[in-house]
């Protein structure tokens, strides 16, 4: 009895007044009726599906998740009400607080909710719930995959359509910059990456500062990680490696931590984050794959490349790293190959490979012999009669024994 009342004596102190919630949603409405929403995405939200669906997109911090719901604001014929949970005033906000938001909701009659950020909410899943059971049409963004596919998992299992948004695409970098593709401006995004307000402004301290709040706000902070400054090293040491291949003990000793269990857990979190990907081994042993070394990859090569030492970058790296980010658009598993040879990317579809790629800034006299053998013994042994060699501005076709490698230039490639 004494807990329930401390409790609620807690709410009662942290509670925000409806005034404020109200001025948070007149703050952002007003913004995205008026501000540029920018280019249209190529990520199209199911609009046919939301009637008894909440659609939840995620993804990493400053990828246009805001503004796609802005778009969506915009298109809308019925009434809309759309608040960024991550704003100053609403810090604090509790459970005893979704009365008021109730009440907002009713009183501005709106038949949509679009909820930005929704996992800075006390148990967000659970009142969604409530308003689907309610017939109201619910989008929800969340920048967080751990958080948003647990909570999924118990509260709006069969009632949600995920759905995930990268920072822009080269054909959406194309249509910002009025540019065509070529080798040129393949290289200018190669460098400068996706993310929508750097490249309006080309102000790389927005770089640095997206860097900071991923691992400050949404990792140390929220994960309650005393060795902030440890991790903060781990994650600029695999900036600087992306393309690499990295194990928990090559880790540890770089960045001076004594577990393996520890750069494990911090791994999860990099990449619930949104910030890195880490890629195993092809391997039909679940234990082969487990302890063979990881290969990691930045969300953007703009932040890869301003964020690490340019002298240490390789741009065979930056663009491997690229069209991971490209096939990481349309596939959720990837592997790479590893036997005598190597081959960079295994995409699985079901479970099942079928498409393999390689990439190679340039193809030379040097190289060739090793990228296409890597590539065909990937071929053999996965039985797939084709296979693709990435490369900033080289077209080819080699017809072999094995079956058909095609050489495209990333400019030319669809996936």
């Amino acid at each position: 009895m004494f807990d329930d009342i401390k409790q609620f004596s807690k709410e009662l102190t942290t509670m925000i007044l409806k005034q404020t919630i109200e001025q948070v949603i007149a703050e952002w409405q007003s913004r995205i009726t008026t501000e540029d929403v920018g280019i249209k995405r190529e990520s199209a939200i199911p609009l046919d599906s939301i009637s008894s669906h909440a659609v939840v997109i995620s993804g990493i911090r400053r990828c246009g998740k805001s503004t796609l719901l802005a778009q969506l604001y915009r298109q809308l014929t019925e009434p809309a009400l759309f608040i960024n949970f991550d704003h100053p005033l609403l810090i604090d906000f509790s459970n005893a607080d979704y009365t008021r938001l109730d009440q907002i909701i009713e009183q501005q009659g709106a038949k949509w909710l679009l909820f930005d950020e929704v996992q800075m909410l006390p148990q967000w899943e659970v009142y969604v719930r409530q308003k689907l059971d309610q017939r109201y049409k619910v989008v929800l963004t969340g920048s967080n995959a751990s958080m948003l596919s647990r909570e999924l998992g118990t509260h709006l299992t069969g009632r949600h359509i995920p759905m995930e948004l990268f920072p822009f695409s080269y054909h959406e970098f194309l249509k910002l910059k009025s540019l065509v593709a070529s080798h040129d401006s393949l290289r200018e995004y190669l460098f400068s990456g996706g993310f929508p307000e750097y490249l309006k402004t080309g102000d790389t301290r927005q770089l640095a500062t997206l860097f900071q709040d991923i691992i400050y706000r949404d990792i140390i902070v929220r994960h309650n990680i005393k060795e902030a400054a440890s991790l903060h090293r781990m994650a600029t040491f695999l900036l600087q490696n992306v393309g690499n291949k990295f194990s928990a003990t090559k880790i540890k000793q770089a960045i001076s931590v004594n577990a393996s269990s520890t750069i494990l857990n911090w791994c999860n979190c990099l990449e619930n984050s949104y910030l890195f990907s880490f890629v195993e081994k092809h391997s039909y042993s679940v234990r082969s794959q487990m302890i063979s070394p990881k290969k990691v990859y930045a969300a953007d090569t703009g932040l890869a490349f301003s964020l690490s030492t340019h002298a240490m970058t390789d741009e065979g790296h930056l663009l491997e790293n690229l069209v991971f980010i490209a096939l990481r658009r349309h596939f959720p598993q990837i592997h790479y190959y590893e036997g005598t040879g190597e081959c960079d990317f295994v995409v699985l579809e079901n479970g099942i490979p079928t498409r393999l790629f390689q990439v190679c800034s340039e193809l030379n006299a040097d190289n060739m012999q090793r990228e296409i053998n890597g590539l065909e013994e990937a071929m053999r042994n996965l039985s797939i009669p084709k296979g693709t060699i990435i490369t900033q501005n080289q077209n080819d076709h080699f017809q072999t024994e094995t079956g058909n490698i095609e050489v495209l230039p990333f400019w030319e490639w669809n996936v």
